[in-house]
């Protein structure tokens, strides 16, 4: 069978029709099965159609690429560099995110999220130190690159660098924890740059219940974190409900008085009992409310048998009748024998799905690269792969203009509502 592979990977690259030709006289030519020579034959044909005839759709889809502007609202490459000490300035060959990936991508603003694991809460000043040593390996980012990247603080920036070709690098804080009980620290990182917050993270923290902490501490949103969706208001810092329980979600809602969003996240039709993700309910009231979720990538967010998958994984890295060792070597063992699938055509799907309930200003790209690891999907591996989503929107039925609004339209429009209600 290895002739049979070389043949069939020659093909498929060099994509030509002529090469049908040669294919069958090979084929034929061979000792193979009939039907083995057949089959391939049929297949190949189609393929040759199939790429003949979306060929020119794909074209389009890398133009509008780089024609749009595309945000993601959810890339953790901070802590992937502050960890590793990578250059993602440069071709890196690990990781979702790098300049030059980004550029084939036509990605112009991801949101640098400033991640604070669930372990720096209540302890001292750690999280909150720990969060500007982030935002300073961002910072220097830009620095150390002005002419590939900018820092951005408003909508505006993020436009102004798309006409200079700059990668603008907005941020965003996953886990409130380094606001630490003070609302003065909320003004302190909005002058940092800060322009979003995912309230809490895996456990209830001083904020509000986790929708994946099992602990409900609060019942939702903590008396101190009611002042803090206030306060937000007030600065013009948006709220991201990814991460909360469908209480302290249901809570900010009626307490928001600008639009929210939901950074990372996808539809929990497809992913019952995966409560990180959204339901049809909840979806409708971040419309009602002028919001956006955007939509999560990784395959435990997209499909249920990963969805399940990833549950179980974090349930046996939970076991405290294990040692960690135990725990890691266990939960990696597991996911071997049933790992996190999913393909680029569940990404459109949970688009489609929030298009259909909520209508398409609701629904935006949040990724979560260098942040599930090797759960994306088919199709859709790194920052490189946004022309190959677009191409499968259209191959939906998308409109330019509405695929302009999910690339990035309706997150700006949201972001300039909460930028207006400012001071009010």
């Amino acid at each position: 069978m290895t002739e049979f592979y070389q043949v069939c990977h020659i093909f498929l690259i060099l994509e030509k029709t002529l090469f049908c030709h040669f294919l069958v006289k090979y084929l034929m030519n061979n000792t193979r099965r009939t039907l083995l020579s057949l089959l391939l034959i049929f297949g190949s044909i189609i393929h040759c159609q199939s790429q003949t005839s979306d060929q020119p759709l794909y074209q389009r889809a890398e133009q509008l690429a780089q024609k749009f502007i595309i945000l993601d609202g959810h890339i953790d490459t901070p802590y992937r560099v502050k960890i590793s000490k990578e250059n993602v300035a440069k071709h890196t060959s690990k990781g979702d995110f790098d300049y030059y990936r980004a550029k084939k991508g036509g990605l112009n603003a991801p949101f640098m999220s400033i991640f604070i694991p669930a372990f720096f809460q209540n302890k001292n000043g750690r999280a909150k130190f720990f969060a500007n040593a982030l935002i300073r390996t961002v910072e220097e980012l830009a620095e150390r690159n002005p002419q590939r990247f900018a820092m951005a603080r408003t909508p505006r920036d993020i436009e102004k660098h798309f006409r200079k070709g700059l990668i603008s690098l907005p941020m965003g804080m996953e886990n409130g924890a380094p606001i630490e009980g003070r609302l003065e620290n909320l003004s302190f990182f909005y002058k940092r740059g800060i322009r979003y917050i995912s309230l809490t993270h895996g456990k209830d923290n001083h904020i509000c219940d986790s929708s994946t902490d099992p602990r409900k501490t609060w019942g939702g949103l903590s008396p101190f974190g009611k002042k803090v969706v206030k306060e937000m208001n007030h600065l013009g810092m948006m709220v991201d409900v990814s991460h909360v329980s469908d209480e302290a979600f249901y809570q900010v809602i009626k307490l928001s008085k600008a639009p929210v969003i939901a950074s990372h996240s996808s539809c929990r039709k497809f992913t019952p009992g995966f409560a990180r993700n959204m339901t049809d309910d909840m979806i409708k009231a971040l419309a009602k409310n002028g919001g956006v979720i955007q939509i999560n990538f990784g395959a435990m967010f997209l499909n249920e048998s990963s969805g399940n998958a990833y549950v179980k994984m974090t349930q046996i890295r939970s076991n405290l009748k294990l040692s960690p060792q135990k725990r890691e070597a266990a939960a990696k063992a597991y996911i071997k024998q049933h790992p996190l699938k999913a393909d680029i055509s569940e990404v459109v799907k949970h688009i489609d799905h929030v298009v259909q309930i909520a209508g398409i200003n609701h629904v935006g790209l949040g990724s979560d690269f260098d942040g599930v690891g090797d759960a994306l999907p088919e199709g859709l591996k790194d920052v490189s792969f946004y022309p190959n989503l677009i191409y499968h929107l259209l191959k939906k039925g998308y409109s330019e203009r509405a695929i302009e609004k999910i690339c990035a339209g309706n997150v700006l429009r949201v972001w300039k509502a909460v930028e207006k209600q400012a001071g009010k």
